[in-house]
């Protein structure tokens, strides 16, 4: 496939023609495609493209995710990124980012997973949710408290597209902001009276630990990440279905996935996450 020229003075990425504007994104985002099945990373989108927006890049987001369904996955939730402090200095970006779980990319906690299907993998540790209902948003933190039917660990493994980690927002939301494989941990009923604020968490690999960080690391409430999500969704045309799984973030920065390793996360209330890495 012909990669789009890129550069200050390409026109394309100002064009205020529609059917212009869509052509470059659908080719930009099947660039993105090409370099996750051949395994050959691209350089970074902003950088050749500078007139790039955030609402592009959830375009060239939906676009692949458009391609995949097509082809016969479907959407199981969602992930929501960069929601503490800790991922957002490690990234250099300062506001969440969304991205969509198919169900393709769900493993149960105990899978094996091979770091040579990847081509920069990274992992981190989520509090997680099933709904129990539609969700409509935007919704406040009262509606996405009730909404709530189960609670979970999860691992996100991360990857990219591009040459390297030092990337965008733009870029990270273009390539599905970075999710890549979701390593669900067993779920328990969702306690209204249950704090996630205080919840405790702890990654370790081979044994010792790696990484911690506590629920309200995720903007001070894993379930203002839900309610931040419910806002962003409308704008993109969709909205939150019953038995969709929702990532709320990391509660720590991002850890390399290294063959020969065994990744687990253990937490205050929630069922242990565990994961083999060849």
């Amino acid at each position: 496939m012909a990669r789009p020229a890129g550069g200050p003075q390409d026109p394309t990425v100002q064009s205020t023609n529609p059917g212009e504007k869509e052509q470059f994104l659908v080719a930009v985002a099947g660039e993105l495609v090409e370099a996750s099945q051949s395994r050959v990373p691209v350089p970074a989108l902003a950088g050749r493209f500078p007139g790039l927006t955030l609402e592009d890049a959830y375009r060239i987001q939906q676009i692949n995710v458009e391609r995949r369904v097509s082809g016969g996955v479907r959407v199981a939730g969602y992930k929501i990124g960069l929601t503490s402090p800790a991922m957002q200095q490690q990234m250099g970006i300062h506001e969440p980012d969304s991205g969509f779980i198919l169900n393709d990319m769900l493993r149960p906690s105990g899978s094996l997973l091979r770091v040579a299907d990847f081509l920069n993998p990274r992992i981190e540790t989520e509090i997680a949710f099933r709904l129990g209902h539609d969700l409509a948003g935007p919704a406040d933190l009262g509606a996405v408290r009730d909404a709530v039917a189960e609670v979970f660990l999860a691992f996100e493994v991360l990857d990219t597209c591009y040459t390297g980690w030092n990337i965008t927002l733009v870029d990270s939301i273009a390539d599905n902001a970075a999710c890549a494989c979701v390593v669900l941990g067993s779920p328990v009923p969702f306690d209204l009276t249950t704090d996630l604020r205080a919840e405790q968490i702890v990654a370790s690999v081979n044994g010792h630990t790696a990484a911690r960080g506590e629920g309200h690391d995720i903007l001070g409430d894993p379930l203002k990440a839900l309610v931040w999500l419910t806002h962003r969704l409308p704008v993109l045309g969709t909205t939150l279905r019953a038995g969709d799984v929702v990532l709320a973030g990391s509660v720590h920065a991002s850890i390399p996935l290294i063959p020969g390793t065994d990744v687990r996360a253990t937490s205050t209330h929630l069922p242990t996450v565990h994961l083999h890495v060849l």
